[in-house]
């Protein structure tokens, strides 16, 4: 099997083109290459496949086998995988996911894409479709609604807005993201009896109106040094709750994106980098 190794901003997966030859039993591939001392290592696997609805379609299993809808950092660099392998040309593609078809705008440099906008969607705040049980509504001025729980997580008590952006996140604003124990506490969010479908959990500290800084587990995964729909979802939890502007970067771990909530289409759009590591053979 050929493969690709590939970072958005630190959230590392493999990428097998499967638009010849499909793979055989994917999940259990994805825990196999996934380790990083008896396997490639990486935080998935990401398979580029043929579309009927879009112009290339993209299937994520995270590293413990489990089959996920999106990733924002993933989708980055399945177009920056498209583009310089000749599978397409085009500068602006349709990736079809788990979580509906997304648009891709890729910005090229010496014919090489270097970063990707993704529009991502709008955000889902209907706690049955991110989903949340057991949640408080909270209604703003301009009549939206979006759901808030609270939990005590071991010795801390935590409040987290809940978004999805076709895979559900839990977002929670502290004080300082630098010395966290995200270890100890978004190990216990992700499993938490309000969330049926499990969670994504970010940890927000807020620098100013249009800079954050973002830690996160991920469903499945663990900590990753970046998540793109985390960081979408985060934003929309920030404007929510009036600590930003609709226009932020976020700081991770793995580095920066530049998200915006476009109130006139109610779109998410993330712009960030896309980069091949290495290639090989399994």
């Amino acid at each position: 099997m050929k493969f690709t190794k590939m970072e958005g901003i630190g959230n590392d997966y493999v990428y097998v083109d499967c638009t010849k030859n499909e793979l055989e039993n994917p999940s259990e591939l994805a825990k196999k290459v996934s380790d990083r001392h008896f396997g490639i290592g990486s935080d998935g696997l990401i398979l580029i496949c043929n579309s009927d609805v879009a112009d290339f379609k993209m299937k994520m299993f995270n590293s413990d086998g489990s089959e996920a809808e999106m990733c924002g950092n993933g989708i980055r660099c399945v177009g920056k995988f498209i583009y310089d392998n000749d599978l397409s040309k085009n500068t602006e593609l349709t990736i079809e996911t788990l979580a509906g078809i997304k648009k891709l705008k890729l910005n090229v440099k010496d014919n090489k894409v270097s970063t990707v906008t993704v529009d991502m969607g709008e955000p889902i705040l209907e706690a049955k479709n991110i989903p949340v049980d057991k949640s408080e509504i909270v209604k703003l001025n301009d009549g939206t609604e979006f759901n808030k729980v609270n939990l005590k997580l071991k010795d801390k008590q935590f409040e987290f807005t809940c978004v999805s952006m076709g895979n559900p996140h839990a977002v929670s604003f502290i004080d300082k993201t630098d010395d966290f124990e995200l270890d100890t506490y978004g190990k216990i969010a992700e499993v938490d009896e309000h969330f049926p479908k499990k969670v994504n959990a970010e940890f927000i500290e807020i620098v100013d109106r249009n800079n954050i800084k973002m830690r996160v587990w991920e469903r499945g995964a663990g900590e990753t040094l970046a998540c793109g729909t985390g960081a979408c979802a985060s934003v929309v939890a920030c404007y929510l709750n009036d600590l930003t502007d609709n226009n932020v970067t976020v700081h991770l771990l793995g580095g920066d994106l530049n998200i915006e909530w476009n109130k006139q289409d109610n779109h998410i759009y993330m712009t960030g980098p896309a980069k091949t590591v290495f290639t090989g053979e399994y």
